[in-house]
């Protein structure tokens, strides 16, 4: 039998392979995964809440089954994030409104996860109600990036990605809206995709239509991310906007990397600064796929709309699914929360059906693009991992922000687009950090976008390829 080290450092690939091959089991890989998480979360605080008993109890009921009929992931132990109920376990959202809070049933996504044999062990910590890149709250704290402990693991599925970066789960729930997949994949140098609007059913919210959120997978490296993804994919008929389970694997598409023909790049979508330093390893990246002969062309779609539409389509979901919070408990939200939910109130029908007749504009713009080009890539975020005791960066290259989401805006322009997109590793910055760079196909065409993704990842190589310990650096950088 492998060691618990042993098995942390293996792929999630490798490990469904074992578990569906007998060879180990999933009680096994809670074992190694509760070591991990006593080793290393005390240090970067990335997995507030374990359940390893639920788990335990979970894995022996799916030991039952024969071991053809334990679902995609055979038993494979993963966390999941808290902003996302799961039954019987603490889903605080990060916020003291909702600090002793266990729900009596999951989310669909949760259970989709778990009739594929997922085993969920935990909850991964985020930002209150996911607001903000920066995955810090008033129930658990502050989650540290392990390349540098004094650094933001960014948000808001911070805790997973440092969970992922560190070995303490092998894939991780997560979710986006603004590029809180992208981003932390961004700054702790891990894979999180984006998929389109309804490949992952999920439970909806008050608005049922809704194409801005999405859930999907985070891993080390793109084939996981596939695998992960297939076990989350599917129509539910309580998600409206899901759609149907594809008959091929997305695994077997990133496990069969193909080169792109011709890729567009953009350092700043012509809507946002970029750090320099970040700009540069991105468009240096672009430079290797010109090299191995690919079309690379500096352009993007026109997205100039992105800030109006996304600031007025933000505040009107904020304000739908969180002002009964704001009347009853005002005083423990965090002031960014208030500003959002506040200013959505104030929006009038006007201003909203004039963002949703933008965003349609955006989007056929975008899928007309990708009759052209392959690919768009851009950085993932605009800045490296910065210091983790500020909130969100002010400003960028010399531009001051109005917003605390402005900083955000590479990435939830492409949310706007509705096509998928994922963050991964391209580069590193002269201290060390984690560059992540945005891999954004076709609208649907999450297949194409892994298989292209796959050729970059292994043309840079720069997958983590051993879990690190966190680093104790204190830079002022």
């Amino acid at each position: 039998m492998a060691t618990g080290s042993e098995l942390i450092g293996m792929t999630a690939c490798t490990v469904v392979g074992h578990l569906k091959q007998g060879e180990i089991t999933p009680l096994e890989l809670l074992d190694a995964v509760e070591e991990r998480i006593a080793a290393v979360d005390p240090v970067v605080n990335a997995l507030p809440t374990l359940c390893l008993d639920r788990a335990r109890d979970r894995a022996r009921a799916l030991m039952q089954r024969p071991l053809g009929e334990r679902g995609i992931l055979g038993g494979l132990p993963l966390p999941i994030k808290d902003l996302t109920d799961v039954a019987s376990v603490l889903t605080t959202h990060g916020s003291p409104i909702y600090a002793d809070n266990i729900p009596d049933s999951s989310d669909i996504v949760v259970d989709t996860i778990e009739s594929e044999g997922g085993i969920v062990f935990g909850k991964s910590n985020v930002p209150e109600f996911g607001a903000g890149g920066n995955t810090f709250n008033e129930v658990f704290g502050a989650t540290l990036n392990p390349w540098d402990i004094s650094r933001s693991a960014s948000g808001s599925s911070g805790g997973a990605a440092v969970a992922l970066a560190t070995g303490m789960a092998w894939v991780a729930h997560g979710n986006d809206m603004g590029g809180s997949l992208r981003n932390p994949a961004s700054f702790c140098g891990i894979v999180g995709l984006r998929p389109s609007p309804g490949r992952v059913a999920r439970t909806p919210g008050v608005l049922v239509d809704s194409l801005l959120g999405t859930d999907g997978p985070m891993a080390r490296n793109i084939a996981d991310t596939a695998l992960f993804l297939d076990a989350l994919c599917g129509e539910n008929p309580l998600d409206p906007l899901s759609l149907p389970r594809l008959s091929t694997r997305f695994l077997d598409a990133a496990q069969q990397p193909r080169k792109p023909l011709r890729v567009a790049f953009s350092a700043d979508l012509g809507i946002t600064p970029v750090d320099p330093e970040v700009a540069a390893i991105c468009r240096a990246a672009a430079d290797r796929l010109a090299a191995s002969g690919v079309d690379v062309v500096e352009t993007h779609p026109d997205l100039s709309d992105t800030h109006e539409v996304f600031q007025t389509l933000r505040a009107f979901q904020y304000a739908a699914s969180h002002s009964q919070k704001l009347r009853d408990f005002p005083e423990l939200l965090k002031p960014e929360m208030v500003w959002n939910i506040r200013k959505g109130q104030k929006l009038s029908a006007a201003e909203i059906i004039d963002a949703q007749a933008k965003r349609a504009r955006m989007i056929a713009r975008t899928v007309a693009f990708f009759d052209t080009f392959d690919l768009l890539l851009t950085p993932a975020t605009i800045v490296s991992a910065f210091p983790v005791g500020e909130r969100y960066p002010t400003e960028c290259d010399g531009q001051k922000f109005d917003t605390y989401i402005d900083w955000l805006a590479i990435a939830f322009a492409i949310t706007l687009t509705t096509a998928p997109a994922l963050s991964m590793p391209c580069g590193l910055t002269r201290y060390g950090m984690p560059v992540g760079l945005q891999v954004i196909a076709r609208p649907r065409n999450e297949a194409g976008l892994l298989a292209h993704a796959a050729f970059i990842e292994e043309l840079l190589g720069m997958t983590i390829r051993k879990p690190m310990d966190p680093k104790r650096t204190h830079r002022d950088l």
